[in-house]
């Protein structure tokens, strides 16, 4: 049976790690999503310089948070947010680790995952959006 091509998200990092330790449950983006389903966490190159997320690490979770320019795991995308208020945005601060600074208007999204799981690393280029992935790219 022929299987479809997966979705993938990029993740800078310290953040892809925390979301497959459970730590992170929701990604922000400045774009609304119908994705639904597993899909692959990409530890994106570049990772993110903002001290916040870094300090959240624990020594179990740090050796994943070194992986960059590929995929480290997959969770189950289960729907889209909208936030139109820096309030709304903070009161989910525990659930995606940004400030509440951080919010841009006039509105953000949160992606909320669940069932987050390691895969084993496979390198990978990444992208800004959703992209697809071949079920051999997929390990």
């Amino acid at each position: 049976m022929l299987r479809r091509p997966a979705y993938a998200l990029s993740l800078k990092q310290p953040w892809a790690a925390l979301m497959l330790a459970g730590c992170k449950t929701i990604e922000v983006r400045r774009w609304a999503t119908a994705v639904r389903g597993r899909v692959f966490i990409h530890a994106a190159r570049t990772p993110d310089r903002r001290p916040q997320g870094w300090a959240l690490l624990t020594d179990d979770v740090r050796p994943l948070a070194q992986l960059t320019g590929g995929i480290i795991g997959s969770a189950e995308l289960t729907g889209c947010v909208l936030y139109r208020t820096p309030g709304a945005f903070a009161a989910d601060s525990g659930k995606h680790g940004n400030n509440p600074d951080w919010f841009q208007p006039p509105r953000m999204y949160g992606f909320l995952f669940r069932g987050a799981e390691l895969v084993p690393y496979r390198p990978h280029k990444g992208s800004v959006r959703f992209f697809t992935i071949e079920p051999s790219e997929a390990g």
